[in-house]
């Protein structure tokens, strides 16, 4: 999600697999909010195949809800939505409402103060972090997410980040699939708790 701007037009993506293939999903362009493009989101799907159906699942910075969308449309059980801007918050309310998708938690607020909490439910098997390139929050997100229990055994990390940029994350995080899309570098990361 890191689109640079200050239009506040109108867009949609299309959900590309799954019971609700081929749905539109309204969304508000503001600034950082970048959906993740038809092609990555099918090689992403096509990686997560083997693990999507039944996983619970997290998007960190929602945005449009793409991936929160696609997940529980090819059969993840749940998934909890956190976005901190009020306008793609109403979109995903109404997204959520088009689709009737009771599975989907949409949190409003900011995903590290939210993270900092710490998680009592149950931990997550599929994350998404994608946060606005500018804001530089791929290393503090993915160090929160394992000292706050948010990650299961062998969960799945999604990532996207700046092509050019080299990136500090943990070294509990085995890459398992990596990619390049124009100036986009997307990844898929596998937990490996630590053993003391």
């Amino acid at each position: 999600m890191a689109k640079k701007g200050s239009q506040q037009s109108s867009g949609s993506v299309r959900i590309i697999g799954g019971k609700w293939r081929s749905r539109n999903l309204r969304f508000v362009s503001v600034d950082g909010l970048r959906p993740t493009g038809s092609r990555i989101r099918e090689t992403l799907f096509n990686w997560l195949a083997p693990s999507i159906e039944g996983a619970r699942c997290l998007d960190l910075f929602a945005g449009s809800g793409a991936l929160c969308f696609e997940a529980l449309s090819r059969g993840a059980d749940c998934c909890v939505a956190i976005e901190a801007n009020s306008q793609a918050i109403s979109e995903l309310r109404h997204n959520q409402a088009q689709l009737t998708a009771n599975n989907l938690d949409i949190v409003s607020g900011d995903c590290q103060k939210l993270l900092e909490r710490g998680n009592t439910a149950k931990p997550y098997d599929i994350i998404f972090l994608d946060p606005p390139f500018d804001m530089k929050l791929h290393k503090q997100a993915s160090r929160l997410l394992i000292s706050g229990n948010w990650l299961a055994s062998k969960a799945q990390i999604y990532c996207e980040f700046p092509a050019t940029e080299a990136q500090d994350l943990p070294l509990s995080w085995r890459l398992i699939k990596d990619k390049i899309a124009g100036n986009v570098r997307y990844c898929l990361f596998e937990y490996v708790e630590q053993t003391a």
